[in-house]
């Protein structure tokens, strides 16, 4: 249960956050997956749900009262693998799921699925299911759910300590601000009270992480200090997620300070903090500084990344306009730098000097595949059009053998918004079609376009070619 002493110590807690005046260091929210390689702050991706999964969530929508969803609950259980029956629960839980009204099926589900034989008990899991409640509102479940939790893990200091960040993490995951606040002030009490290093840097890298994540970068600032007056040294994790938290927020002058003060710190910066930065300048469209970090990435022999590709485009605009028409998109690289303005030509120009390319391209005797995969729609483009450009240079030079077969891998559009509907594999059949390319949808699979190695050369370097102006 909350006692009046706990919410006491809340509303004292919220208020130190907000004044900014000391206090517990506060904890936080999950960091980004795309660069968190802690263990410990791993959050599970939401699967796919399941066709039985899809079939109980849709008898469910139509089931007129309590006792009809218990049955169809048990009746799913009874009847379910372990890993169905995980899966469905891990998509109640999760905050993006397609079905939220039926979010409140979640702990029924949970309460059925731990009697099974086959169940075993994990903490991870709890955490997820205690800020699914939080965020319900459901605050005696969610306390009963914590205390046992607690209770168990009580002479396991680093298993409280993961579930305590866990928590933290789920909390901020469903923007549970009540569930935070309530875990600050678990999680920094536990850091302070404990003796092992281990315990203080996992504690502070979660608060640091969080804090970032719930748009307090400033705080965030204030523990990475606090962590070097108590001895600690703050990570390049902690580094970027500062970088993160200040560059989501719109605050790119304190972005830029951060990244100086990290390589002060003995921090190199990388492709995936070089990501971060240039997302935060597209987002508050500052073209000519991610031009900036472009070059400088190239001259400090930084690799750039599909990701570098996907954040600098999707950030042009009127390259997205551009493609909101495939069958009048410009076919060469010249001609769709003719139909930009200066900083979103300068972009593309830069962006063609890296060596995404080649990290997408695989060339032997028998083969040589492009894989889009991975790639937007504006990345998928402007690769498709360097690649054209690039192969007919190597063929005109005469230095590389022809491929017995050539292959551009798109995918079939089993991860797209409406599913079997691919934007890029459509992009690449209608400029095929106005190339008059070789290149056709393979039979074997329909997510990739093949052309004998022989037939593609030689369409490709033919004298009347108007893909290299």
């Amino acid at each position: 249960m909350i006692t009046k002493e706990r919410v006491k110590n809340k509303r004292l807690l919220t208020k130190r956050m907000i004044i900014g005046g000391g206090g517990y260091p506060l904890s936080a929210a999950p960091v980004p997956t795309h660069f968190c390689r802690r263990r410990c702050l791993l959050l599970p991706v939401a699967c796919k749900l399941t066709k039985q999964g899809e079939h109980l969530l849709s008898a469910l929508v139509i089931a007129e009262d309590p006792a009809a969803s218990t049955g169809l609950l048990r009746k799913f259980v009874a009847s379910s693998s372990k890993q169905v029956a995980l899966n469905t629960l891990s998509h109640l839980l999760s905050p993006s799921t397609s079905h939220p009204r039926l979010r409140n099926l979640a702990f029924p589900l949970y309460l059925m699925i731990r009697q099974e034989t086959w169940f075993i008990w994990n903490a991870k899991l709890v955490a997820d299911l205690i800020a699914c409640l939080y965020k319900q509102e459901r605050f005696d479940e969610a306390e009963n759910l914590f205390s046992e939790t607690v209770l168990k893990l009580r002479f396991k200091e680093r298993d409280l300590c993961m579930f305590y960040c866990n928590l933290v993490a789920f909390h901020a995951k469903h923007k549970s601000i009540k569930g935070f606040l309530d875990l600050c002030e678990e999680l920094s009490q536990l850091v302070f009270q404990s003796s092992s290093v281990y315990i203080k840097q996992r504690g502070y890298e979660s608060m640091i992480g969080g804090f970032c994540e719930m748009g307090f970068p400033d705080r965030a600032e204030n523990l990475i200090q606090e962590m070097k007056e108590m001895g600690l040294k703050p990570s390049g994790f902690e580094w970027r997620s500062l970088v993160y938290g200040y560059g989501q927020m719109g605050c790119l002058e304190d972005m830029k300070r951060c990244v100086v003060q990290m390589e002060n710190d003995g921090f190199t910066v990388d492709t995936v903090c070089c990501n971060m930065m240039l997302s935060s300048f597209g987002a508050q469209n500052k073209l000519s500084d991610m031009l900036s970090w472009l070059k400088k990435m190239r001259s400090t022999s930084i690799v750039s990344s599909i990701r570098t590709y996907n954040s600098a485009l999707n950030s042009c605009p009127n390259v997205l306009f551009l493609l909101r028409d495939f069958k009048n998109v410009p076919l060469s690289i010249k001609e769709l730098v003719d139909n930009l303005n200066k900083d979103e030509a300068d972009l593309i120009l830069e962006l063609v000097k890296s060596s995404v390319l080649d990290q997408a391209m695989k060339w032997s005797s028998s083969e040589l595949k492009l894989d889009l995969h991975g790639m937007h729609l504006s990345a998928a483009y402007l690769i498709l059009l360097h690649w054209f450009d690039e192969l007919k240079l190597r063929f005109d030079a005469g230095n590389y053998g022809t491929p017995s077969e050539i292959s551009v891998v798109c995918g079939s559009g089993k991860h797209s918004s409406t599913r079997g509907e691919s934007p890029v594999k459509g992009l690449v059949k209608e400029m095929m079609i106005r190339m008059k390319c070789p290149l056709r949808i393979d039979r074997k699979n329909t997510g990739c376009f093949i052309a004998k190695g022989k037939v593609f050369k030689d369409w490709l370097c033919r004298e009347d070619s108007s893909i290299i102006p």
